[in-house]
């Protein structure tokens, strides 16, 4: 039987008018289930019908009622994306008119009329947010309307699962049923691992919800793919200002657009958007750029080109992997590694939406790392071997923030009433009564809340706070990225990564290339920093928004490598290998051929491969490379325990550096193998978590994250600048409190993976892991790409150095005659003469200073008997400057007017400026760079 036919009859002949007459597998797993009043969580790829799956019943449910029986909101629809699907909404609005149902939208940007109009007349069928729901929770009029609610729908929950917006949500679902009684729920989600989880999440502790999986893994098809330049990718790599490598990807990119009517390009972060982005607007290909930088109307006129065919391909980043409209996707291209399996699923079931259509990717890696991952990866996607969304448990700053949402619906209540509304929300299921208390008593400490015995009352201050704190999103800055070469901004970063990553000295990658940080401002939100002079031998600290590989993807890289290195050892020959290899993956032979060389070399020279149960720790000079498979959650934790004891033992710090596969630690002085592999095995597993506690106590991340904690817990406020408070002030007032726990649990949770971490270790210590030290290997200096591929191979020294005379050629410099002491001249660099004179005394003592020097003439200008001893050394330097403009001319005041620079440096660098001039201006700049990370001593 058809299930249209278990449908209201107006709703099947909306159907006939719309041209669905047969239903997509999900609708037929679908619409009894909902319409049999389960809970209900369908699992299927986007343009699947989907939507309709949930809405069609729920529509059904609405048109059951007489039309003067809708009172109030029958239907929540909650979606994740503040940028609602504009195509779902359209198509929900036709459903509306066509059926007499009110449909209507509320978020943040809706109008006070719009909001008026719902809150007198309210919707059947009302779209919104999660932030939004907090709202109509606590609004007089809107509460009421929330009374006749039968069902909700939860859009993307798998999305909202793994955040804080999740556990907020999960309890504002069970704040609703105190107001309506018992609803249906149906949650529409993407592939996942143990959909079971999702489904308790959806329901809620105590309910049961059948989970409907309709499976993409079946209908995809993929290929990985590593280009090799040829003679054209070279001299376009000239034009291009990139390496023959990165001109042989956008090759292949350019070829796969061409033979498809529409693509979407998958890049891991945004600067390698806009790095892809600007080379093909160089090439004038019809390549847009989309990603959460970019203004909402960039956005919007991007989806808007590719929709009607004006653009053929998008480059975009995880903005994409949400149903965002942009009508039919033929194929994907992932560029490197999709990093998880669950985002190559998403990012490659965007194409193919005709019903029994194949969703097809192509993955563009760039090294044997890069392609091994991808083939591990391709093949768990294909075997169904997903990751587990991690929820967020008992996280305390949302219950604080929900409990102060009760005492606003409630005004009063008990605390035993508490408890049992957020222990039927699953991340709560486990919530103890004491860390209930002690959360009710630190929103009683801070004012928010009254607490009486066992009962708490809203206070007028609940009501401020909590539409404060609508959202768990932290409400981030933003840094401003400034070059101190060319004195120009060059873009911006996270407030998330500047806090967790930036320090001096620290190397990154922004617009496609490579940046040393010179200084951190953090109450001008500036970063200070210099272009790399040489980016092959920099390895770059952190690259943006980095997606970290799972433990089992790594671990399946290092049994690639074993199997492989296996082979080698057996005297297989290279063909034979690599077919093998392509049976079991779908890579090309370059692919392939990539992995196999690295091995090959590694095993020519006589040197253990590292593998899934193999670790090796290499040394070159003071540098250590610990090769483990482990992912970068293991890795991150264990480096941070290996660099904290070894920090101790030097009494410096020790710069530490990790991807997937290794962790490279660069020391103050020789500390040998032997007694690294001597640490580790020594060190016990129980002690790892309570060293990462400890190191986080120094940096910058744990303070940042306790500050947005203590603004969600109203114990600080939001526009506090937390520059101004030192660490040792926020763990004297915080450490002990829930606010303290909640920001290490957070970082735990989403940076962290204790419990493997200690599993490794043990397994080294027990033997199961073989321990191993070597010299420096090809497998080991392999790492760290970083997205060094994308840097121009010239970038070198020069363009650097003419940046600098640029820059310095067009600032200012103000000439001063210490003769007379009656002339001045303010002029641009350039323009300086090379004998500056006095137009009124003829002398040449001039001296050149900068524009912010100002109050030096007047001090030289005082008597001499009226100066102070400070005064009279200032004065001196003026003369000191004159001097050597009298002897060098031009020469002299292009180093005085350099940053930082005063005659005793500019004396030291000018001897350059007749053997090399750029010797001269390299010495300028190592100069502005040392007075760029001192002045704030001496200021």
């Amino acid at each position: 039987m058809n299930v249209f036919g278990l449908l209201n009859t107006r709703l099947q002949g909306a159907l006939v008018k719309q041209g669905f007459t047969t239903p997509t597998e999900p609708q037929v797993k679908t619409i009894p289930a909902v319409l049999a009043g389960e809970h209900v969580l369908l699992i299927a790829p986007t343009g699947s019908g989907k939507t309709e799956s949930a809405v069609l019943p729920v529509f059904n449910s609405i048109m059951q009622k007489e039309k003067e029986e809708r009172r109030g909101i029958s239907v929540l629809y909650i979606t994740p994306l503040r940028a609602l699907n504009r195509d779902m909404l359209s198509r929900l609005e036709w459903w509306g008119e066509e059926l007499d149902i009110k449909v209507a939208v509320r978020h943040g940007d809706t109008t006070t009329y719009e909001r008026q109009k719902q809150s007198l007349n309210p919707p059947d069928f009302l779209v919104t947010t999660p932030e939004t729901l907090q709202l109509l929770l606590t609004g007089k009029r809107l509460r009421n309307n929330l009374k006749t609610v039968t069902h909700v729908v939860i859009d993307e929950v798998h999305e909202l699962a793994s955040s804080k917006r999740g556990a907020q949500l999960s309890i504002a679902l069970e704040r609703l049923v105190e107001v309506c009684g018992e609803f249906q729920r149906i949650g529409l989600s993407a592939t996942v691992g143990m959909p079971d989880e999702i489904g308790r999440f959806l329901a809620g502790t105590g309910r049961s919800c059948r989970v409907i999986e309709v499976s993409l893994t079946k209908r995809l098809d993929f290929s990985v793919i590593c280009p090799r330049p040829g003679a054209k990718d070279v001299e376009s790599s000239k034009k291009l200002m990139c390496t023959p490598e990165a001109a042989s990807h956008l090759r292949v990119i350019s070829d796969i657009v061409g033979e498809h009517k529409s693509t979407l390009i998958f890049v891991n972060t945004r600067e390698a958007a806009e790095m892809l982005g600007s080379r093909f607007r160089m090439l004038n290909i019809p390549i847009g750029v989309h990603h959460g930088s970019l203004s909402r109307e960039a956005r919007i006129e991007a989806e808007n080109s590719f929709k009607t065919g004006i653009l053929r391909g998008l480059i975009c980043t995880s903005s994409m992997e949400l149903g965002i409209d942009i009508g039919d996707v033929e194929h994907v291209i992932q560029y490197m590694s999709p990093r998880e399996v669950t985002r190559l699923i998403q990012r490659v079931g965007r194409s193919g939406h005709w019903v029994g259509e194949i969703s097809s990717g192509t993955i563009i890696t760039i090294s044997a790392d890069d392609a091994a991952e991808s083939s591990a990866i391709t093949r768990k996607a294909k075997a169904g071997e997903i990751e587990t969304i991690d929820i967020h448990e008992n996280s305390t700053d949302t219950l604080a923030n929900q409990i102060c949402g009760m005492a606003l619906d409630f005004k009063e209540l008990a605390m035993d009433r508490i408890y049992s509304i957020v222990k039927r929300a699953y991340p709560y299921r486990d919530l103890k009564i004491e860390l209930l208390r002690a959360v009710i008593k630190q929103l009683g400490d801070t004012r928010l809340i009254w607490v009486e015995e066992d009962r708490i009352r809203r206070k007028r201050q609940t009501l401020q706070y909590f539409f404060e704190n609508l959202s768990m999103i932290p409400d981030e800055k933003r840094f401003e990225i400034f070059d101190i070469v060319s004195g120009r901004t060059v873009g911006a970063l996270d407030e998330a990564f500047v806090m967790d990553f930036a320090r001096p000295g620290a190397v990154f990658i922004a617009k496609g290339e490579m940046w040393r940080i010179v200084e951190l401002i953090t109450e001008k939100s500036m970063i200070k920093v210099e272009p790399i002079s040489d980016p092959q031998g920099e390895i770059p600290n952190w690259v943006g928004e980095e997606i970290p590989v799972p433990y089992e993807v790594a671990q399946e890289v290092g049994s690639i490598r074993k199997h492989i290195a296996g082979k080698l050892a057996a005297g297989e020959g290279a063909g034979k290998i690599i077919e093998d290899y392509r049976k079991e993956y779908p890579a090309d032979s370059e692919a392939a051929n990539e992995i196999l060389e690295l091995i090959k070399k590694q095993v020519k020279a006589g040197l253990t491969v590292p593998t899934e149960d193999t670790v090796v720790i290499e040394q070159e000079g003071v540098t250590l490379v610990l090769n483990i498979c482990g992912g970068h959650k293991v890795n991150e934790t264990l480096g941070r325990v290996v660099t904290s004891l070894l920090a101790a033992r030097f009494g410096a710090s020790v710069a530490m550096e990790i991807d997937p596969y290794r962790i490279k630690l660069e020391l103050p002085r020789m500390f040998s193998a032997e007694r690294l592999r001597e640490l580790l095995l020594t060190t016990s597993p129980d002690h790892v978590e309570p060293i990462i506690e400890m190191t986080l106590k120094n940096t910058q991340l744990l303070k940042w994250k306790m500050v947005h904690v203590a603004r969600k817990f109203g114990a600080l406020s939001r526009d506090i600048d937390y520059e101004r408070i030192s660490m040792k002030k926020l763990l004297d007032v915080f450490e002990h409190t829930p606010m303290y726990d909640e920001a290490v649990r957070e970082i735990f949770h989403d940076k962290l993976d204790i419990t493997r971490a200690r599993e490794v270790l043990g397994a080294i210590q027990g033997g199961h892991l073989k321990l191993i030290t070597q010299p420096s290997s090809p497998i080991g200096e392999a790492g760290f790409m970083g997205g060094r591929e994308l840097m121009a191979p010239e970038r070198a020294d020069s363009s650097i150095i003419m940046a600098l005379k640029n820059r310095i050629m067009d600032d200012h410099v103000i000439l001063f005659c210490v003769n007379c002491k009656k002339w001045k001249s303010s002029k641009l660099v350039k323009s300086v003469p090379e004998r500056p004179e006095c137009p009124l005394c003829n002398s040449r003592l001039i001296a050149a200073l900068k524009p912010w020097e100002e109050e030096e003439i007047k001090i030289v200008k005082k008597p001499e008997k009226e100066k102070t001893e400070e005064e009279r050394k200032r004065t001196a330097r003026v003369y000191r400057n004159a001097n050597l403009v009298l002897s060098q001319g031009k020469t002299a005041a292009i180093a005085l007017a350099s940053r930082g620079i005063g005659p005793e440096t500019a004396s030291r660098v000018i001897r350059k400026m007749r053997e090399d001039e750029e010797e001269f201006y390299r010495d300028i700049l190592i100069a502005e760079r040392n007075y760029a990370k001192t002045k704030r001593f001496w200021e």
